[in-house]
């Protein structure tokens, strides 16, 4: 949150302070501030009535208990994406019932997520955190498409219109672009001086071929041959050894610069090594 907003102008609520002295007559009552009729005007509950899809009836809950938030806390004005605008005009309908003056609604067009189709959501694993380590966002950023870095930047770049303009016309290479853009956004969130770091570490590693400078280590006894999909799982570069054939099957597995081509692979465990996977994880393992 600090990220964002000032702490010292900050105020943090949790409608748990409310909700939890909300009895279920209180709900009753609530609920019957809206009907069916008003609720079947959302655009996703009205394809879904038409096309006869199920409708929980929690998911007519949702907005009220959301638009009664701004009840308790008489907000002024709530921001939210456009994909809530709904919600957001809940709540001003029960300001009114209850002679608040409506809150203002302002509403953020969606951010695409990495995938460059479904909204930028952790849950769907296409979302670049504002707390992952400057390397991380910055790679992560750079593996956005051509096209949709041009709608990064209109959504979160300082860059102005006639900036834009040259960027919609193919004035700066793409690449280049990209790490402009990708500076700018790891400058804002941590600093700077990490964001050159950042951008040197791409430009070393993904431009040059060279490894990272701060390849982490780990220490395996040596011994018999290890399984290649146990090694990548025991370097904590994969999740499991499901993953660790997957990534070899799709080529994107790298011992000592050289791509492994078979899930069965036996390494020996002397001496150290340096294992790639994919375009961001890297370990160095020293046998003994």
């Amino acid at each position: 949150m600090s990220k964002l907003l000032d702490p010292e102008l900050t105020e943090v609520r949790f409608n748990s302070e409310w909700m939890r002295a909300m009895s279920a007559a209180d709900l009753m009552r609530l609920a019957a501030e809206y009907t069916l009729a008003r609720m079947l005007e959302r655009d996703d509950f009205s394809k879904r009535y038409s096309s006869q899809r199920a409708i929980g009836i929690h998911e007519f809950l949702y907005p009220l208990i959301q638009g009664y938030d701004s009840v308790v806390l008489e907000a002024d004005v709530e921001l939210g994406g456009t994909d809530q605008r709904f919600n957001l005009l809940v709540g001003r309908d029960l300001q009114k019932n209850r002679g608040l003056i409506p809150q203002v609604v302002i509403t953020m067009p969606l951010l695409e997520g990495l995938d460059g189709v479904q909204k930028m959501s952790k849950s769907l694993g296409n979302a670049v955190g504002i707390s992952e380590e400057p390397n991380e966002m910055f790679g992560a950023l750079m593996s956005i498409s051509d096209e949709m870095m041009l709608r990064y930047y209109e959504l979160l770049s300082d860059v102005d219109e006639k900036d834009l303009a040259k960027l919609r016309a193919g004035a700066v290479h793409p690449m280049e672009a990209k790490k402009d853009l990708a500076h700018e956004l790891v400058s804002r969130f941590h600093s700077p001086a990490m964001a050159d770091s950042a951008r040197a570490e791409f430009e070393n590693r993904f431009q040059r071929r060279r490894l990272p400078s701060d390849i982490p280590e780990h220490r395996l006894p040596a011994g018999d041959p290890v399984w290649v999909c146990r090694l990548l799982k025991d370097c904590g570069l994969v999740g499991s050894n499901g993953e660790a054939r997957r990534m070899i099957v799709q080529g994107a597995v790298r011992i000592d610069g050289d791509k492994v081509s078979s899930v069965n692979l036996e390494i020996e465990t002397e001496g150290e090594l340096v294992i790639e996977v994919g375009k961001r994880r890297v370990a160095k393992v020293v046998f003994g």
